[in-house]
């Protein structure tokens, strides 16, 4: 056998060392419950904003690198202001220096989920290819990694097999939902 050491599920991953780290400078689950739910924030944010620029009347590399890049860096600030002040109210003292490590690691997480869609509209920015295709691959890439996410939360859980399908639809359907609505609410804006 490896050096790895095995969960239930197989090989420890990224995700297992993180939610380790995390774990182990907080003493519990909770900055990893954080450090997941940033991501998904930010990967809401980032399909819809890809999504609006995609509809846009005419969308430039520039622009859209710009929406997406602001868009997200807007919504990991955000989420950093309410953990930082959320400390405040609970603790009544600023984080000691892991939870500084914690809070920068979770505002780390949600910016990663913009590296691939900002490459690929970087590349149509240098001509690689058309920023049509770019934006088209970023929504894929963003649609797939929320698939991925609702996957991994329904496989994880302790639910039979066909009550997880079902959470796995239930899921399908609020995230359409979610991302219709931001997408709406960043169209008003446009017009």
């Amino acid at each position: 056998m490896s050096g790895r050491s095995r969960g239930p599920r197989g090989p420890r991953g990224r995700r297992d060392r993180t939610r380790e780290e995390l774990g182990q400078l907080t003493g519990d689950e909770n900055a990893f419950v954080l450090y997941f739910k940033e991501r998904v924030y930010a990967t809401f944010t980032g399909l819809a904003l890809v999504l609006v620029v995609s509809n846009a009347e005419h969308p430039t590399p520039e622009r859209s690198f710009l929406v997406l890049a602001l868009g997200v860096l807007g919504i990991t600030a955000a989420g950093f202001v309410a953990d930082l002040v959320s400390h405040l109210a609970v603790h009544q003292d600023f984080p000691d220096a892991a939870g500084w490590f914690v809070m920068l690691r979770i505002a780390g997480g949600a910016l990663g989920t913009a590296v691939v869609p900002l490459i690929l509209i970087g590349l149509a920015w240098l001509d690689v290819w058309s920023l049509e295709v770019a934006l088209r691959v970023a929504t894929i890439v963003y649609i797939v990694t929320l698939g991925v996410i609702g996957w991994f939360a329904v496989r994880r859980s302790k639910l039979a097999w066909w009550k997880q399908l079902i959470a796995l639809g239930v899921l399908l359907v609020l995230g359409l939902a979610v991302v219709g609505l931001q997408t709406l609410a960043h169209s008003v804006g446009e017009h």
